[in-house]
């Protein structure tokens, strides 16, 4: 990570993540200094990642939505978070503006990673999104969405404009800001 001395987290990413986040010099090294204790080789491999997100939701399957999330916040695509993307992401879902989490919430949707996202990636998303909540929790959601792809469905209808196969960053975001209902499904999204 190129450290100025070994175990302390370096002045470049420091600078940068106190630019980038409302996190405080003091937060970002504590920050680290748990991080190197959970991973001492300093990265979280998407296994690892897997298992602490299942922490999270006991009563639910998260194997296959901490994929998802991983695969959104692993940004330079090797197969490991660093610290810099472990903070970015962290922000970005509990204290980053709407437009931000909105960005991070379209590279989510964006499973391919073309720029776009499509119906059937929605679709994916939320049903990866079902398999965490608990079966007896269900019965409390809206009848129009109550089930994936009913979800799936509305949020689409909300995003993408007449018949677009496909609906890039900025239609999506808009999209989103547009409609009430839309922000709330998006920011249900942890």
């Amino acid at each position: 990570m190129g450290n100025t001395k070994s175990g302390a987290v370096s002045k470049e990413i420091l600078e940068e993540l106190k630019l980038n986040t409302k996190f405080s010099e003091t937060e970002i090294v504590q920050w680290y200094e748990n991080f190197k204790r959970q991973c001492p080789t300093g990265r979280i491999s998407k296994e690892e990642f897997q298992d602490i997100y299942s922490k999270f939701f006991p009563d639910g399957d998260a194997q296959t939505y901490a994929q998802h999330v991983f695969r959104s916040f692993d940004t330079n695509a090797d197969g490991t978070l660093d610290f810099k993307e472990y903070i970015i992401a962290l922000h970005m879902t509990s204290t980053g503006k709407t437009n931000k989490k909105l960005e991070w919430a379209f590279s989510l949707f964006d499973v391919d990673k073309n720029g776009y996202i499509t119906k059937s990636e929605v679709r994916e998303i939320c049903t990866a999104i079902f398999k965490l909540i608990p079966r007896n929790e269900l019965s409390a959601l809206p009848n129009d969405e109550n089930t994936a792809e009913k979800r799936a469905d509305k949020l689409w209808r909300f995003i993408a404009k007449g018949d677009n196969e496909r609906v890039a960053e900025e239609e999506f975001i808009q999209g989103v800001l547009d409609n009430e209902v839309a922000l709330r499904l998006i920011q249900t999204l942890k």
